[in-house]
């Protein structure tokens, strides 16, 4: 997917929009005060998920999108 920027296309890297679409159902799911505070525990999980050997988000994501 590309966003056409004034005259400059910019490529979105693969899996961002399945990541971004993930944080974007949470926060709708859980309403929470601080979305920043969210975002961060959001993406914390999803790390600690990769490092211990689970599944990569961001590559299923990109998996998703092709």
């Amino acid at each position: 997917m590309s966003i056409a920027y004034s005259n400059t296309n910019m490529r979105v890297p693969a899996g961002f929009r399945n990541l971004l679409e993930g944080l974007v159902r949470e926060v709708l799911r859980e309403q929470p005060t601080n979305v920043v505070a969210f975002a961060a525990q959001h993406f914390q999980k999803l790390l600690e998920q990769r490092e211990a050997g689970g599944i990569d988000p961001v590559a299923w994501g990109a998996m998703l999108e092709d």
